[in-house]
């Protein structure tokens, strides 16, 4: 008698295979993935911004040239205070110091403009003195002087117009004020000078 095997393959039950879950984004990972292109996109504008200023005016700032692009601006410094003798020594005659000129009390490093205000150069004799009525009266002689009294409304206007001339400069920056004497009201106020020319700011200057 020839028995039949039984197949036990028919009652073997099939078990279920694992299938692996996604994996979910956690919110950090979403936020850091935001972060990191938002950087990524300033980081483009930027360098798109920068890239057509140059392109199109050849300058990095779009021709801008002022106290924002000065690094000076952005470095602390400690503002010195200045007698009108301790203010001389920085005329521009010793090639080892710096080039200070004072306009209204504001006392301004111009060392970087020594081809102008050096010893000797074309507007040296403003260099190491506050000359603030000789920069809108064009006397360079009598008028080498702080005192800005009988100067006109216009005349003053000038004298401002100068200061932020030098404040807003990309290359001069402040470095403190000069102290004065008080100037005594019966003292004569410098004559006008004949042939006179009022100075006026310079893109080279």
């Amino acid at each position: 008698m020839i028995h039949k095997r039984k197949d036990n393959t028919s009652d073997t039950k099939s078990e279920p295979v694992d299938t692996p879950e996604p994996i979910k984004s956690s919110p950090k990972t979403k936020q850091s993935s935001a972060v990191s292109n938002l950087f990524t996109a300033i980081f483009w504008a930027i360098v798109l911004f920068f890239g057509a200023s140059y392109l199109i005016t050849e300058s990095w700032t779009w021709g801008y040239r002022g106290k924002w692009t000065n690094i000076n601006t952005y470095w602390p410094r400690e503002q010195l205070v200045f007698t009108e003798e301790q203010l001389r020594k920085y005329d521009g005659s010793n090639p080892n110091l710096p080039i200070y000129l004072a306009i209204d009390g504001d006392v301004y490093d111009v060392t970087a403009g020594r081809g102008w205000y050096g010893y000797g150069a074309s507007y040296g004799h403003f260099a190491g003195r506050d000359a603030a009525r000789a920069f809108v009266t064009g006397c360079f002689k009598d008028h080498l002087t702080h005192d800005l009294r009988g100067l006109s409304e216009a005349q003053i206007k000038g004298v401002e117009h100068w200061k932020k001339f030098y404040a807003n400069h990309h290359t001069y920056y402040k470095v403190g004020r000069v102290l004065h004497d008080p100037i005594d009201p019966n003292t004569p106020i410098p004559p006008p000078c004949k042939q006179s020319v009022p100075q006026k700011p310079s893109s080279g200057q």
